[in-house]
């Protein structure tokens, strides 16, 4: 394999790099970027970036000097539109080509729009160009913020929101928000985090329609309802980015089917991150984007499966002074409890709890709210359990 190209100059491609660059691969490497930035680091923005108590220096995944270690040609700002998979080419939007004999698809995904999100004041926050630009907005002065979603990107962006000083409400169609990862029990528990953290929290109702000519100046409900806006930020989930490979002869559906090991149906051609759907999953954490570049790329380099990346599912949410950490595989039907602190007035005390999840005398999943000690304990124990038991491939 002479030339390995990589999609998506993201979180995940660049992890895909340094894996080949560290597993001996000194051929030449190509990283694709549709931005014009080198890869950062997308956690921060919907927090430090966006309150102000970082900058874009420290969002930076690599150095000066990894940077020229890896000895990569950086294709950024430029899009990819197409893969011949026959021709072993990927396409870019310049109308240039790359021949490669391996690709890394790393092509994350893109949050989702409501219609008249055209309106000046509404916002998405994905890219470092997004945050920028709401964090401009939010520095003008005290603001109406109403944010879409209660997801993890909505909950983080309107803690920092209210941080600011601004009157934020949280609209979240569900009747709690992260109840499909947390179950209903605990979802009611950290969502109790908004009304202690000063933002008021609406559920179970969605959005009719966005108002205003020019500029937003309010969200119209479902249940007739309007709530006054200067700034609306929409967070409902993300779309992983496949349509340039449409054409490909790549099984798409809802991001790039893989195997467990990260590989396509097609040879020499495999996916990592928010765009692939591995093992009939597709996860949107830091920890799937760090961790299946590893495997993807020993599969690469092989050319046949050796690894999978059926790793004990993580992740992490800072809302409102409050660290929510979760891992395992929570299911309907098992019962939660709390082995570690308590509660005040149904929200977490300030000194957080840990619950465990079970399903017949084993736990299944661990939530911790400011407990990473004892959570990182249940989280390793839980990851040995797995091992032990290795899982059925779906």
């Amino acid at each position: 394999m002479r030339t390995v190209t990589v999609v998506g100059a993201s979180l995940s491609g660049l992890y895909a790099a340094r894996e080949l660059r560290a597993q001996g691969f000194d051929g030449r490497l190509v990283i694709v970027g549709d931005e014009a930035h080198r890869p950062y680091d997308r956690p921060p923005l919907s927090k430090d970036f966006l309150t102000g108590r970082a900058d874009e220096d420290h969002l930076a995944l690599a150095d000066a000097d990894e940077i020229a270690e890896l000895d990569a040609e950086w294709r950024l700002g430029v899009r990819a539109r197409g893969l011949d998979s026959r021709g072993r080419t990927v396409l870019l939007d310049n109308g240039r080509t790359v021949s490669t004999d391996g690709v890394v698809i790393a092509t994350g995904a893109s949050a989702r729009r409501l219609p008249g999100a055209g309106l000046s004041g509404v916002h998405t926050l994905r890219t470092l160009d997004d945050a920028r630009t709401l964090r401009d907005e939010l520095g003008r002065g005290p603001r109406q913020v109403v944010v879409i979603g209660g997801g993890f990107i909505g909950a983080e962006t309107a803690s920092s929101c209210a941080a600011l000083g601004h009157t934020v409400t949280v609209v979240e169609a569900a009747a709690l928000p992260l109840a499909p990862q947390l179950g209903a029990e605990m979802a009611t528990v950290c969502a109790a985090l908004h009304r202690r953290g000063g933002a008021e929290l609406v559920t179970g109702t969605g959005v009719a329609g966005l108002r205003g000519t020019d500029a937003v100046t309010g969200v119209g409900l479902a249940d007739g309802r309007l709530l006054p806006a200067d700034i609306v930020i929409v967070g409902i989930g993300a779309t992983p980015n496949t349509a340039w490979l449409a054409g490909s002869t790549l099984a798409l559906q809802d991001g790039v089917l893989c195997d467990d090991g990260c590989m396509t149906a097609l040879p020499q051609v495999v996916a990592v991150g928010d765009v692939a759907r591995v093992g009939g999953h597709r996860a949107e954490h830091w920890t799937s984007a760090t961790e299946q570049p590893r495997v993807a790329v020993t599969n690469l380099l092989a050319g046949r499966p050796l690894e999978t990346a059926r790793s004990l599912p993580y992740f992490w949410s800072d809302q409102y002074g409050a660290r929510i950490q979760f891992a395992g595989r929570r299911r309907p039907g098992d019962t939660v409890r709390i082995a570690e602190g308590e509660l005040s007035e149904g929200a977490p005390a300030e000194d957080g709890f840990l619950a465990v999840y079970e399903r017949d005398g084993r736990t299944t999943a661990v939530l911790a709210v400011n407990r990473p000690r004892p959570f990182m304990r249940t989280r390793r124990e839980l990851a040995r359990q797995e091992s032990r038991v290795q899982p059925a491939a779906l």
